[in-house]
């Protein structure tokens, strides 16, 4: 199986939804997307793992992110080949989307492998910090940078992996603002799968009309900014990803637990 097929399959293995937008990418930017999604995914199975101890995924991450940071780019002929020793220990029970991390970096196009380095590295240092405080959330600041954390810095990756694809820049407040509009929608989704695993994402006192009042907010500022969109960024990066986390919003609010699979795929075949 060709690397390219290698990582459709992960990315379908890892998420159905997520994998609808990005098919409809040109390859070059297909291919660099699935990367820094799979990247992304890697790090967030240490981070959400149910089997393992804290001490041990903020050990595992810590070490992660040096390491990346340590990469000589091209030109090195090892590549990201040491990056099996951390995960070693824990091979038996890590999802093959976080133990080929490495593979996932070695394949992507040289000139923007050292972007995806640093966004790796870093998420793995702010994942630390949250499994480190038990993801504790106090307030809406609070709050704020946890969603900044693990979406708003990811908005920020995309908009870059845009402008080496498009040569065009994005609206980075916006990419900010989106990233935390769709990781609160995926809080309100995932919310009692987080507390059966003792995990609670919502700042002390709030309620599921607070989250989703955070979430819509977010997502309402985003918005204006659509409209100013080159129309090829908004077709291929925000529209169904926007439409799906209104959906999903509506749903929750009315009641549904989350969307079902056939309004997931009558959403993104819309024109």
């Amino acid at each position: 199986m060709s690397i390219k097929a290698d990582i459709h399959r992960v990315l379908k293995d890892t998420s159905r939804t997520f994998t609808i937008p990005i098919s409809f990418l040109p390859d070059k930017l297909q291919q660099t997307i699935s990367i820094a999604y799979l990247c992304m995914r890697a790090l967030d199975e240490i981070e959400d793992h149910v089997s393992l101890e804290v001490q041990a995924k903020v050990s595992l991450l810590h070490k992660i992110g040096p390491y990346l940071q340590a990469y000589s780019f091209p030109g090195s002929k090892s590549k990201f080949r040491n990056l099996d020793r951390f995960f070693e220990p824990y091979r038996s029970i890590l999802p093959e989307v976080t133990l080929r991390l490495e593979d996932w970096l070695s394949n992507a196009p040289a000139d923007i492998i050292p972007r995806l380095v640093d966004a790796s590295a870093c998420m793995a240092d702010r994942m630390a910090y949250w499994v480190e405080r038990n993801w504790l959330i106090q307030n809406e600041l609070e709050l704020n940078s946890y969603t900044f954390s693990v979406a708003g810095a990811v908005g920020l990756l995309i908009s870059d992996i845009w402008a080496w694809f498009d040569g065009s820049q994005l609206d980075r407040v916006n990419a900010v603002n989106f990233g935390r509009g769709l990781q609160s929608v995926n809080i309100l989704r995932n919310r009692e799968e987080d507390l059966q695993r003792k995990v609670d994402f919502f700042p002390t006192g709030w309620s599921r009309k607070d989250m989703s009042a955070y979430a819509r907010r977010h997502l309402e500022q985003v918005k204006p900014g659509l409209r100013l969109m080159p129309e090829k960024a908004y077709q291929y990066l925000v529209k169904i990803p926007f439409l799906l986390a209104e959906a999903t919003l509506d749903a929750i609010d009315n009641g549904q637990a989350k969307l079902s699979r056939e309004q997931v795929m009558q959403i993104s075949a819309m024109d």
